[in-house]
């Protein structure tokens, strides 16, 4: 429990001392996020909002991640209203993108996950939420399949090997997975 809780406290210390963006305004637009697998080190978990900047708030689950190495990442956004659709693509052919003090507003998330050292029920507080509210944490997460909708993202530094950024139009303008 000590190393969750360490590296559950660094990013927590990150964000305090502006290491991590924990505080914009979101689009209020959602983007979509798939890896093949995902291995993240010191992994916290608890609800809270995104905020865009006319006020509107979106209730997501707020996921940090101390380190994270994933594979075959896929991220796509649609262009509201336009058969557009903007991808990013890197961590193809064993050499995965990489991220540290990753802080992540998960609307919806989808996978076969694999948690060591787990802590359910904890007091949010103590990885960065509300006082009084539910908080989890553990020493190492991996998800294989992992297919996300999120509000943002943001890193203290994230390394993505191999970038394709395209923008794709009509019958090409396809994101990362259908949501169901």
């Amino acid at each position: 429990m000590l190393p969750a809780t360490a590296l559950a406290g660094a990013v927590v210390f990150g964000m305090a001392n502006g290491a991590i963006a924990a505080s914009f305004s979101v689009s209020g637009q959602t983007f979509k996020v798939s890896a093949s697998k995902l291995e993240g080190e010191g992994f916290s978990q608890y609800g809270g909002v995104a905020r865009a900047k006319d006020g509107t708030e979106h209730p997501v689950a707020i996921s940090g991640i101390a380190r994270a190495k994933l594979y075959d990442l896929c991220q796509s956004v649609k262009v509201p209203n336009l058969p557009i659709v903007l991808t990013i693509n890197a961590g193809g052919g064993g050499n995965p993108a990489t991220a540290t003090d990753l802080l992540l507003d998960v609307e919806q998330l989808e996978g076969d996950a694999t948690f060591t050292n787990i802590d359910i029920g904890i007091d949010a507080s103590e990885v960065g939420g509300d006082p009084g509210t539910f908080g989890q944490r553990s020493d190492t997460v991996v998800i294989n399949d992992l297919k996300q909708v999120a509000h943002s993202t943001s890193a203290g530094t994230f390394t993505l090997k191999g970038l394709k950024l395209k923008v794709n139009v009509g019958a090409d303008a396809k994101e990362c997975f259908v949501t169901k």
